[in-house]
């Protein structure tokens, strides 16, 4: 119980941040009525009450995964954090479908499927992204015509 207490508070402290450091964003005259802090925002208050929820009713006996599911979370941050990375010099298309076919693959775990879920995810987001709703991302890197 108490590692779900410490977690928790963790959480919950990290989330508070986050509000905090979305206040900050800076917004332009011409920002639509929601603004850019509103999500972020959200997002955080969101975090805070999960936080404050495992706080105040823990899990009387967690279950701790195994070094095997470990591993596999600690595999996803790495790709996830590589592709928050990578997002800037390579483009949208070729990061996000590298990112999701190594995440497709741990979840289901043959190998051409998950290329195709891949590809499949990267040039649908790019599509719904780019021309549905209108946010001005790159595709490709400058050197391959982006």
């Amino acid at each position: 119980m108490i590692s779900d207490r410490i977690f928790g508070l963790v959480v919950t402290l990290v989330a508070l941040a986050y509000v905090a450091s979305a206040t900050q964003i800076q917004t332009s005259f011409m920002a639509d009525p929601v603004g850019p802090k509103t999500f972020p925002i959200l997002v955080g208050s969101v975090a805070a009450f999960c936080g404050l929820v495992v706080v105040l009713r823990p899990d009387p006996s967690p279950d701790w995964p195994g070094l095997k599911t470990l591993g596999a979370l600690a595999a996803s941050v790495i790709v996830l954090v590589g592709y928050a990375y990578a997002l800037k010099p390579l483009g949208f298309l070729i990061p996000t479908a590298i990112a999701a076919a190594i995440l497709s693959f741990q979840i289901g775990g043959h190998v051409g499927r998950a290329a195709v879920a891949g590809i499949g995810l990267s040039v649908g987001l790019f599509t719904i992204f780019k021309f549905i709703l209108g946010l001005s991302l790159v595709g490709l890197p400058a050197a391959l015509g982006g």
